[in-house]
Order: structure tokens, then sequence, then C-alpha cells
């Protein structure tokens, strides 16, 4: 946790140098001011990325080897990749532009022109390489349609609506940015690089009658994507979309009733152009109720004689949402607050893959080794790749004195002398994380509970209050070797988990400057100087990962995939905080149904 400032950071790039600025907002005067001589750049700005865009379309050679292709330069799209870092001692800012052809197809990188070389210096605004191999056929636009309305019958399967009506209103007050539900209250913000951020999460206690704080600061600190192809035209693509393109940045507008269900609020979110000048991205991030026919609770009593007893309490939960689209993928970012205490983080992947153009149109035809993808349409692979999402999570579980415990789950021997046929069973073997390598966690590997306590704050039976951690699905961890580039770079993503002590300019998992960085900045860099971690304030690190082998069934839009964990109170409160939650009733919209007289 810190406390408040009211100043602003300002990274602005200035005649080929990175300036840092603080800018008092009371004396509205510049506090400090230096320059970035370190490895990387700060993110991309859109204006960058647009402006870079239109010189490449107004290049003669590129408009020669558009022409020379049979294609019309109108209809090429050129979008922005990141160079990466492959062992250069001090890398220029540059970054790749590729081509894409639309011509029939809004589907933008289902059709790639593959085969160009096109880089463009960023200080510079030119060109400065430039070749065309004249490879590759150009994926067909069939089968590339997303919108409903331009889709031809027959269509899926028809869907009822399933509609949550709440004849009183929303059970959630908005004061500013302030969120107050059930028994929760929070801050909701929006950042440029990480997007939505929850911080001040506090639960009401009824048996001390007061909210006790659980989560300071909540969001996402980085989601790299590497793919897993080595050619010439694909082996650059190991993205870091937060610290390179800006979570923020490219989050979107959403769409009431779809995106969000109807009884969503909404809030916009605001961040400085390239110029400082305000962008605002309205409808960027919706709370709203969620009721999906899960039980919170429940037990039916059969034992006692001509009594049955059954006590029920449907689950309702508050959910935040986000979703950036940065490039082809659509990141769905929630976070779900339970009346229980749980707060459940979760992303989902969707979107569009990216592909690559090959000249055939089945498996039989193949000839490669291997064509580091699957084919999931004619002429077209997707390529494998990866997903690391990556949280900065501050947690202040009552306070800020507070410890990572690792109790493992171990098999025992019966001793034989005790008299029971039993010959074994399964004790916790409980250990407090002193050190940073002590907290280090590789999910999987073996059984263990995984707490955050505050060992100054004890239950009435004396055990300390604490929060577990629960992974969900996608908890893989990376294959790449360690001595590669890219991994060097997302050497965060080597374990599930970290725990750091709290450090305010420690945020970013990949380091400040992403864009082109070398590694030796990250959590993994951090974390080697071992600090003290035990009673003080301390900082999770957790990554959600995903392998993706794609599969036809994600083209030309993929299904929704989902990941995540959970964060639950352990010994948090005396008993069950939702025990005397009374039954509500859940109404639906009145249905009409004709007589027939």
């Amino acid at each position: 946790m810190s406390s408040h400032h009211h100043d602003a950071f300002v990274i602005a790039r200035d005649h080929g140098k990175t300036r840092e600025i603080v800018v008092d907002f009371a004396s509205q005067a510049i506090v400090s001011e230096k320059i970035h001589v370190g490895n990387g750049y700060s993110m991309l700005t859109i204006d960058e990325q647009q402006a870079t865009s239109e010189l490449v379309l107004k290049f003669k050679p590129f408009c020669d080897s558009i022409r020379r292709r049979g294609l019309n330069v109108s209809e090429v799209v050129v979008t922005t990749s990141t160079m990466g870092w492959f062992g250069e001692a001090k890398p220029e800012r540059l970054i790749k532009k590729r081509p894409f052809y639309l011509n029939g197809s809004v589907n933008t990188y289902l059709r790639p022109i593959e085969g160009m070389t096109i880089i463009v210096n960023l200080d510079q605004m030119k060109v400065t390489k430039f070749r065309d191999r004249f490879t590759s056929p150009l994926p067909n636009a069939k089968g590339t349609e997303f919108r409903i309305s331009k889709l031809k019958p027959p269509f899926g399967p028809s869907l009822q609506n399933a509609v949550l009506f709440q004849s009183e209103g929303p059970g959630f007050k908005i004061d500013g940015h302030t969120v107050r539900w059930a028994n929760w209250e929070f801050h909701m913000s929006f950042d440029v690089r990480a997007g939505l951020v929850i911080s001040l999460a506090s639960i009401f206690d009824m048996d001390v009658n007061k909210y006790r704080q659980v989560l300071y600061k909540g969001h996402l600190s980085e989601i790299f994507v590497p793919y897993m192809d080595p050619s010439e035209d694909w082996y650059f693509r190991t993205f870091f979309d937060c610290g390179e393109f800006g979570c923020g940045q490219y989050a979107v507008s959403l769409e009431p009733y779809t995106d969000c269900p109807g009884n969503a609020a909404f809030m916009d979110g605001v961040f400085a152009s390239q110029d400082g000048t305000p962008i605002k991205i309205t409808n960027v991030m919706c709370i709203f109720e969620k009721y999906a026919g899960d039980i919170m609770w429940r037990h039916t009593e059969i034992e006692i004689p001509g009594l049955k007893i059954t006590e029920v309490r449907p689950d309702v939960s508050l959910v935040v949402r986000m979703v950036t689209t940065v490039g082809n993928y659509d990141y769905i970012v929630d976070y779900e607050f339970e009346p229980s205490g749980s707060i459940k983080i979760g992303v989902g992947l969707t979107g569009v893959l990216e592909v690559k153009p090959v000249e055939y149109v089945n498996t039989s035809e193949i000839k490669e080794d291997d064509i580091h993808g699957t084919i999931v349409a004619d002429n077209t692979i997707g390529v494998n790749h990866d997903h690391f999402v990556t949280y900065r999570l501050d947690l202040d579980i009552d306070g800020t004195d507070n410890s990572f415990v690792r109790s493992e789950l171990v098999t025992k021997r019966t001793p034989k002398s005790v008299n029971t046929p039993r010959k074994s069973y399964w004790t916790t073997k409980r250990k407090t994380a002193k050190t940073e390598a002590e907290a280090r966690v590789k999910l999987g590997l073996k059984a263990e509970e995984l707490v955050v306590v505050n060992p100054s704050r004890k239950t009435k039976h004396g055990n300390e209050v604490g929060y577990r951690l629960l992974h969900g699905q996608a908890s893989e961890g990376p294959l790449l070797a360690q001595d590669d580039y890219p991994q060097i770079r997302a050497a965060f993503t080597n374990y599930n988990v970290w725990i750091t002590p709290y450090n305010n300019t420690e945020v970013w998992a990949s380091g400040l400057y992403a864009d082109r960085s070398q590694g030796d900045d990250t959590l993994a860099v951090w974390s080697q100087r071992n600090r003290k971690i035990e009673k003080t304030d301390i900082v999770m690190w957790y990554t959600v990962g995903f392998h993706h082998v794609p599969c036809q069934e994600d083209f030309p839009t993929m299904p929704t995939l989902f990941g995540g964990f959970e964060l639950r109170p352990t010994n948090f409160f005396e008993q069950n905080p939702v025990l005397k939650t009374k039954p509500i009733k859940l109404n639906t919209t009145p249905t009409c149904t004709a007589r027939n007289d």
C-alpha cells in the first residue's frame, strides 16, 4: 500500500530521448525531470501507429510490390508489430509493419500479405528497411465473415432470452468511482496501460460491525503472447500487450445487452494522448449483478425422524468488466465479488487467430516436418502460441503486515501404535515464506495451500486471518528455453506465483519500458534480491497461462476460452459470513400466454 499522491508521472519521447517528468497537480509545476538511459522504450501510442501505417501506404516500393502481386493498394490495411529483442546491444526504436488485404473481407487478420519485411524508425518517422520475397499465397476471403447481418442461413442454435429482472433496480450504488454492493466496497478506475484497476476493496464484517481491508490495488500487469514459428515472418511475434501497446489504450466501448447484461451500469475511461489531450473511451467499464443459477450454499437435513429441512441460498455476485482488443485478440477481464468474501478474477480469450498463408488445404498435402500450427481453413494455418496473463495484486489482509504461508499436503503412514485398519492419511506441513525465493510457486508440482495471512490478527479460536489463492483453469507455465530472448524478457512467467515486498516502482512485470526491453528490469530481476517478505506489506503476482494449439472451431472467430483464479477468505471470518443472508426472491420478466377461448 502507498500513500495518496497528487502528482503525475509523464514519459515523453523528445528528439530521440525518453524524458521522465513528474508534475505536481497542486502547484502545476514540474517537480523533477530526467533522461531515461536504460534499456527499452515506452508504450507505442495510437498516433505513432497510425502515422507509420500512412507512411507505409505512401511508400513507393511498397505500393509497387502490392501492384506486382496483382493487388489493389486501396484494399490494403497496415498494422503494427513490435520488433522484440534478439541480442542487440542497443536496439533503436523500430517497429515492423504488416500488411493485410481486405477485398471482400472485414476480418483483417485472416488475410495476411506475407513475405514482406517493413521496418520503420519511429524517431525518424521513415521506412529504414523494405524487402519483398513475394512468397505465400493470399488466404481466400471466403468463410471469414463474422457480422450477423452478412451471414446467410442456416443459422446456429436458437437461444431464448435469459434475463435477470430487477424490479427495484440494481442492488449496487456508485458514488463517483466508489462502488458499494452487499457487504463490499471498492474503488474502480482506468489506466492507459493496465485498463481496469480495482482498489481499496474492503468487506463488511457483521461480527465487528466494520469494513475490513482485503485488496489495496489489483490490475493487469502484462499479457505475454509468444508465437511458436521461428521463420523470418514470425520469429519476432513475441508480444507484450500491456507494455508495448497498452491494455487500457486498446480497451473498447462495451455494448449494452451483449458485452454486459441489461442491468449493467457503465463508466467511461480517460487517458492522455500523444500530445497530452484527453482521450475518452465511453462505456469502457461495466458493473452488473450476476445470477446464473448458482448456489451460494445449501443443506438438506434428512437424519431427524419425521422432519426434513432444506435451506438454499441462490448465489448472486457483482461483476466488474473490461474488454481490451489488442490486435487480433479480445480479452474479457472480469473481477467478480461474492458476498461470501471471495474475489474471482478471470480472463476470457476470444477474437481472431493470427494465421499463416500456405499452399495446401488438407493435412495430406503437408511436406514440412513442422507447420507450427493447424490447418483451420483453405490455405490457412492457425499458428501455435501462448497467452500469459499476469496480475499485480497488492493485498492488505486486515492491514499491511502480511505474510505468505505455504501448507504442503503430505502423506503420512498410520503409526502401528494406532488401532485402526487405515494405513495412511494426509496432513498439512505449514511453512511461512521468509524471503522472496521461498515464495515462488510453480503450480502442479505438489499439493499445497497458498494463503496470505495477517499474523497479528487472529480469530477467537487462534487462527491467523487470511485469504487463500485458488488457481483455476489455465495455470500452464512457459515451454520456451530459458536462454531464448523472448523468455529472458518474460522471465516473470517462470513461476505462477511470486511474492514481493511493496515497492511503488515495481508495477509492471515486464518493466516500465517493455518495448525492445532486454529483461533486465522485470519482476524476475527484482525478486533476485531475495528481500524479506514476512510480516510486511507484500504484493502477490499471479500468472494465468494458456498454451493454444488452434483448431478449426477457432475460425473465423474463436469461442471464448476462460481462465482465472480466486481469492477466498480463510479464517478471515468467525463463521460463514453469508449464513444469515436471507433468501432472495428472484424475479423474472412476466410472460403472457394466449388463451384459446
